[in-house]
């Protein structure tokens, strides 16, 4: 279970190796190191993506097609995505990376073979202070054998080159020769509750307090927008919790258990009742604080709650929407996590 030359463990890994691990799998490297409780997983490095793409592409037409394309020309991007996207998933993997990959998952799922896992994108450009490719690039859940396992892994490299993604290159300019993609593989957290969470207030900017948003099953759900989650402001200081919104939270997405996830109803006694109870969101803060003054920035967090209640990070990146605002928020920041103190207390005078 050691490092290999397209395998790297999160053990092994920091921020510092971005440029072969990417964003995603820097972080989950920097926070294994950490020692904040991550499930477990190892990263496809770039050197196997760029070994693919070279069989894949032997005459370069992607490098020299690509930055060729108009920003504004949405009908040629399209078509050289879809047709990028399907040279990459048809073709066979190098069969050196592909007995690496196997090789590393028996030794992550251990015993149990199908032990279900997250392949996901991990771009060297993504997850900066100065951009955010979170949304552009695959991730695949709950992923139950090798042979699926490697199916994703040529997916999340053809991902690179989604019409998104391309389109999101060309208007900030970031040149095709800067961006490379590793993939991360992961054990799945069987969760019962997950979410986000925000280090800095995303309405106000404001420092002093941490925002959780958290529902039911996995954390897609949020993700994706197709469920409102509870959410709570809680003071980094003391630990109030001032904001308290339980919303009626219909769907669920769960694993199904022939793969992948799938949507449930949530059972009626469950949709008005808080996801997390308090000791959650005051171990969840407490986190977010640790995280923070790990990286010494404001952080975008995702966790999840497995059915024995351990709590666990899938993913801290640089929170970008304040980091990069060029005008005034509407509400000033309190960069003093004590003002955010002093003004409950005086209010209850």
């Amino acid at each position: 279970m050691g490092r290999t030359a397209n395998i790297s463990w999160f053990r092994d890994i920091t921020l510092a190796d971005r440029g072969t691990v990417g964003g995603k799998g820097g972080s989950l490297g920097e926070l294994t190191r950490a020692k904040i409780a991550v499930p477990p997983g190892f990263v496809i490095n770039t050197h196997a993506f760029e070994q693919f793409l070279a069989e894949v592409d032997k005459e370069n037409s992607i490098g020299a097609r690509v930055p060729a394309l108009r920003n504004d020309d949405l009908e040629g991007i399209g078509a050289i995505s879809r047709e990028i996207r399907a040279r990459f998933e048809s073709a066979s993997l190098p069969q050196n990376i592909c007995t690496e990959i196997v090789s590393a998952h028996a030794d992550l799922c251990g015993a149990n073979a199908n032990s279900p896992v997250a392949v996901r994108s991990s771009a060297t450009a993504e997850d900066s202070e100065e951009a955010s490719f979170a949304g552009l690039q695959d991730t695949y859940l709950w992923v139950i054998d090798a042979a699926a396992t490697l199916k994703y892994v040529r997916s999340c490299w053809a991902s690179l080159y989604s019409a998104a993604s391309i389109s999101y290159r060309r208007k900030h300019g970031i040149p095709e020769s800067a961006v490379a993609i590793a993939v991360v593989v992961q054990k799945m957290v069987d969760a019962r509750s997950a979410g986000v969470m925000f280090t800095r207030s995303p309405l106000t900017g404001d420092r002093s307090v941490i925002t959780i948003e958290s529902t039911w099953g996995l954390g897609s759900a949020v993700v994706s927008g197709e469920v409102t989650p509870d959410r709570f402001v809680i003071g980094k200081i003391i630990g109030d919790i001032s904001v308290r919104e339980i919303s009626d939270k219909f769907i669920q997405h769960v694993p199904d258990e022939s793969g992948g996830t799938k949507e449930l109803e949530t059972p009626e006694d469950l949709c008005r009742v808080a996801s997390v109870s308090d000791a959650e969101l005051k171990a969840l803060a407490e986190i977010g604080r640790k995280v923070e003054r790990h990286y010494g920035r404001p952080q975008d967090i995702e966790w999840a709650i497995d059915r024995s209640e351990e709590i666990y990070l899938l993913q801290s990146r640089p929170e970008t929407v304040w980091s990069t605002k060029q005008k005034a928020p509407v509400a000033t920041p309190a960069e003093n996590p004590l003002l955010h103190v002093m003004n409950i207390f005086g209010g209850r005078r």
